[in-house]
């Protein structure tokens, strides 16, 4: 396949998926009246505005109550585009309605941001709602990318091309620059961060869980620093970018984050481009001459229709001196912007926001690309388009991309281009050492996914809540539903799957596992100690949350309870694990469960103890799971649901 064939195919799923993802969007707001979205939980109306501030980066933010709540889970997200409205009878609507982006969310109150320069008229009025909004901007610029290589010619950006295409082998250095062998890192890590140093074009770092593919990264990115001024890192979300960030700062690095203000971690908002340009000392200048503009334009303004040539003249002179102070304003703070790029060592951003405004035309000797097993192939490209060379870190064997079109995900969307490069040995490195779980927990995902080469390190291989206690020393469990006609349920609304009966049985084992505890070691109950419930479906973790923070004897054990999707736990660990896997029926249908990569994810979230709850004979019908119960069966640690009834 040509260059350009490969482009103008991932040109065409991309736009399935655009199409489905405005499909549902005006499914969801669009095609639907209010009072169902707000039942929904896709809308909150009516809110209350409960405060409005300017913070850094000169944006409103305006904190909101939900005056009416749904039942429903709420499709708000954290860094989600959001609409804000008046339900007005007038005639035009687009003039009371708002857009900016959630920087807080928790329960039924939120905070959004707006990059505007001053508030409606109309925010006053009541009554005020909140509506998910669709945003297309991610889609333009992953578009555009995908028209823009092909067109490369004769430039490093079409000779990397090449290279990731697999038509053109990678070079590497014969000689790896000045390089010592970090003691903190074992060999597998020493050995990705040596591969990091030699490419010339790419290198991948294969990081399964818990072996430190972060702490790897961060040590070639700084090593990398040695021999370049600058490089660009990046991720598929806000989150992981956050996460790097908080990492590169923590070794000494000079690191500015990329980013609308409330999408980025508050207690990295110092470290952003918004918040270093409201702190440099020179910004002082660029507020008062855009103060003195806007004195400028209202003196100009109070010229009306009937005055004389004087005045006209006056009039068109204040006009002309407001838009001079602006621009003389603007070239400041360009100024001030290139000054704060010119100086970090490192520049960081999510894959589609490094196309930012103030780096678009900016190349780097290095991009870091983390998490790219969950980036679309799309995104992935945009700084590539950047890169004189490019790393990789990440696990295929993990939760993909999400993809909302079907036919796009079939005709190979969902592949990445991480996975895609995964079969050249040369240049990946896979760290091979775990420092999160006891080698139980660990071993089954070791068999299927990475091909028995997993080590548990010594400090955590027996690793477990309490030794020498029956209960507390077994590091994995599975409760068996089977025969107890525990049926799943489907949502008529969502068609996601709950399990009533599962998620009774779970809650009895959980209670029984807090009161021994509580009973035989309460000093477990510390800060640093957690307990993650998951589902892969929706509707079971709704259920879950309902049940458990009802419950009067849980309730003292909540603060360390977390309950969540599988999407929710990707790249976070809890001393013990729960997971409600809900399919039981007749016919061994296990829907998305058999994208076996998901439950790799949930297993490989527990440090010290795993309970599995499931239907063996559900299960069964696909070769996976009837390995996975055959690795229960060698272990013993197979319990019934009978034993808890």
């Amino acid at each position: 396949m040509t260059t350009n064939d490969y482009f103008s195919q991932l040109a065409v799923l991309l736009d399935l998926e655009r199409q489905e993802e405005l499909r549902q969007y005006q499914e969801k707001i669009v095609l639907t009246p209010l009072h169902e979205r707000q039942k929904k939980g896709w809308c909150w109306y009516p809110i209350h505005i409960k405060h409005i501030e300017i913070s850094t980066g000169e944006t409103y933010q305006i904190s909101i109550e939900n005056l009416r709540p749904s039942d429903h889970s709420s499709a708000f997200q954290v860094g989600g585009s959001v609409s804000l409205f008046l339900n007005s009878q007038q005639k035009s609507n687009e003039k009371n309605q708002i857009s900016g982006v959630i920087s807080y969310l928790f329960r039924n109150e939120m905070r959004i941001s707006f990059n505007i320069d001053d508030l409606p008229d109309w925010i006053d009025e009541t009554p005020l709602g909140v509506d998910l909004l669709y945003d297309g901007a991610s889609f333009k610029e992953m578009e555009t990318i995908l028209h823009l290589i092909p067109k490369a010619k004769n430039d490093r950006l079409e000779e990397l091309t090449e290279i990731l295409l697999k038509q053109k082998p990678a070079n590497f250095h014969s000689q790896i620059p000045d390089y010592y062998h970090l003691s903190t890192l074992n060999e597998s890590q020493n050995n990705a961060i040596r591969l990091v140093l030699a490419a010339k074009d790419v290198a991948i770092i294969h990081g399964p869980p818990g072996t430190g593919k972060t702490t790897t990264l961060v040590d070639a990115i700084k090593l990398t620093l040695q021999s370049e001024k600058q490089v660009l890192v990046t991720a598929p979300s806000n989150t992981a970018v956050d996460v790097l960030t908080e990492r590169l700062i923590a070794k000494g690095l000079k690191v500015l984050r990329i980013g609308h203000p409330a999408r980025i971690d508050e207690n990295l908002l110092d470290s952003s481009l918004d918040g270093q340009i409201a702190r440099h000392p020179d910004y002082r200048n660029v507020r008062k001459l855009r103060k003195q503009g806007e004195e400028y334009q209202k003196m100009a303004m109070k010229y009306k229709r009937k005055f004389g040539a004087a005045e006209r003249e006056q009039r068109f002179l204040l006009i002309k001196e407001a838009k001079q102070v602006k621009r003389d304003a603007e070239t400041l703070e360009k100024y001030i912007v290139e000054s704060l790029l010119n100086q970090a060592q490192v520049i960081t951003a999510t894959l589609v926001g490094s196309v930012n405004k103030f780096i678009r035309h900016r190349r780097f000797s290095t991009v870091f690309i983390d998490e790219a097993a969950q980036a679309l192939e799309p995104a992935t490209w945009i700084p590539i388009s950047k890169a004189e060379r490019v790393i990789f870190a990440g696990d295929h064997c993990q939760l993909p991309p999400t993809v909302k079109n079907y036919e796009a995900a079939k005709q190979g969307l969902e592949k990445t281009l991480f996975e895609k490069l995964m079969s050249e040995k040369s240049i990946n490195q896979m760290l091979k050492t775990q420092y999160r779980m006891n080698e139980i927990i660990m071993e089954f995902s070791n068999r299927q996914f990475y091909h028995g080469e997993l080590k548990a390190d010594e400090s955590v291989k027996n690793h477990c809540l309490l030794e020498n206690d029956a209960v507390l020393s077994s590091p994995f469990e599975f409760i068996d539903t089977a025969g107890c006609g525990f049926e799943e349920k489907v949502n008529p609304e969502t068609k996601s799957r709950s399990n009533p009966e599962e998620a009774d049985i779970l809650a009895k084992h959980l209670l029984h596992l807090l009161a021994y505890i509580q009973n035989v070691s309460p000093q477990l109950f510390t800060d640093d100690f957690s307990i993650g419930i998951i589902s892969p479906y929706k509707a079971q973790v709704e259920l879950l949350r309902n049940i458990l923070y009802a419950d009067a004897d849980i309730l003292p054990y909540k603060k360390w309870l977390d309950i969540q999707s599988i999407d929710g736990f990707q790249g976070q660990e809890r001393n013990i694990i729960y997971i409600s896997l809900v399919r039981s029926n007749e016919n061994s249908e296990i829907g998305f469960l058999q994208d076996t990569r998901r439950l790799n994810v949930a297993l490989t979230r527990a440090k010290q103890k795993l309970i599995v709850i499931g239907d063996s004979a559900t299960l069964a019908g696909h070769k996976f799971y009837d390995d996975f119960l055959d690795y229960v069966t060698e272990k013993n640690v197979h319990k019934t649901a009978w034993e808890l009834m």
